[in-house]
């Protein structure tokens, strides 16, 4: 099973190409309508009450931007993959979503801000995430928040980012800092897992 982690740092894998076929897995498409109920109330509890701007980073096929626009907030994602990309569009057509082809550790938003930065399996993939939560950091609004949804993968040779990594990395950036753990959370994921999956959720 190719998880979303996988995704952005498998070598030599086409992942315009695997857009086809990326919805297929349970958190992915968010299809199950349990598995995508999960993830609503999560959002629903992670993101702002009120209709807010929403910056989707490493976006994907856009599900969880979907589950954003449907509170109400207007989502900008951004993805590195055309074909990923060119599939929110699609599953987000006349929502108030839009859609940029771009790098998430400088996504091609200008000057703009937001109120919450959404960012689900990306971050430990880059190679300085403190330089670039900084930079994020610098796209939130006063009041405004981080949502990393992070994990450590694998027994052999894990890999990903542990919960108390990214919050030593948060605290000097946000005022409130609190970690949900999801492993124990099976309807998120369309299985049981036993790696460390968990949401941290960071108040600037």
């Amino acid at each position: 099973m190719t998880n979303e982690s996988e995704r952005t740092v498998a070598p030599g894998v086409d992942w315009d190409a695997e857009a086809v076929a990326f919805d297929d897995e349970p958190d992915h498409g968010l299809r199950d309508p349990t598995v995508r109920a999960a993830w609503a109330d999560r959002l629903r509890t992670w993101l702002p009450e009120r209709a807010a701007d929403v910056l989707d980073l490493g976006c994907g096929t856009g599900s969880l931007s979907l589950l954003a626009a449907e509170r109400g907030h207007r989502v900008t994602g951004v993805d590195l993959s055309p074909a990923m990309v060119e599939r929110a569009r699609a599953k987000l057509a006349g929502r108030h979503a839009v859609f940029l082809v771009g790098d998430a550790a400088a996504p091609p938003v200008g000057e703009r801000c937001f109120d919450a930065v959404l960012v689900r399996h990306v971050l430990w993939t880059l190679p300085d995430p403190a330089r670039v939560l900084r930079h994020w950091r610098g796209l939130l609004r006063p009041g405004g928040r981080f949502v990393l949804v992070e994990g450590v993968w694998g027994t052999a040779g894990p890999v990903g980012i542990p919960a108390e990594r990214l919050v030593a990395l948060l605290e000097p950036l946000a005022g409130r800092v609190r970690v949900e753990r999801l492993s124990g959370e099976p309807l998120l994921w369309g299985k049981e897992v036993d790696d460390e999956r968990y949401a941290v959720v960071a108040t600037v």
